[in-house]
């Protein structure tokens, strides 16, 4: 969802979006993930062989995805799940303890908001106004409750990402 959202809002934005998902038996427990290619010019390409981004949930997709970052890239780890560090210093690294947060929220669905609006805070590649809106699309929800949770945990995780 949290792929899904930032291509529909950087799309919605006017930005040229790929989105590239990848749900196989890797989804229960593994490292399922995500590919989302954003820019101004066309892509070529949904393939990202060697991103400038990623976004880890939990210590497999930490492992798997350390080292296809660009140089100069910026990783944001859920720390709550995530032990040690990669094993690279050429990569930008924040480190948001993203389940501990969405507890405090009082629910863990919020996750990938949090990491999602830490990631759009450090990136810039879109706004939070643009993220909301992306958001109420794809939910379409009635109740105002779960928008509003969602709308906290991507605040919360980007005034996290901004500390840094």
């Amino acid at each position: 969802m949290m792929g899904y959202i930032l291509a529909l809002t950087a799309m919605r934005d006017g930005k040229n979006v790929t989105y590239l998902p990848s749900y196989g038996a890797e989804v229960r427990g593994g490292t399922a993930n995500c590919t989302v290619c954003v820019s101004d010019e066309e892509i070529a390409s949904p393939v990202a062989s060697s991103p400038d981004f990623a976004v880890v949930l939990n210590q497999p997709s930490m492992i798997k995805y350390q080292g296809l970052i660009k140089s100069g890239g910026l990783m944001i780890i859920n720390s709550s799940l995530v032990e040690g560090d990669p094993e690279r210093d050429d990569i930008e690294i924040i480190k948001i303890p993203a389940n501990d947060m969405a507890l405090d929220l009082g629910n863990e669905k919020t996750i990938n908001m949090i990491m999602l609006g830490a990631f759009v805070a450090k990136t810039g590649i879109t706004t939070p106004e643009s993220l909301m809106n992306g958001l109420k699309e794809v939910l379409k929800v009635k109740k105002a409750g779960i928008l509003e949770l969602n709308r906290k945990g991507m605040e919360k995780g980007a005034e996290y990402a901004g500390r840094f």
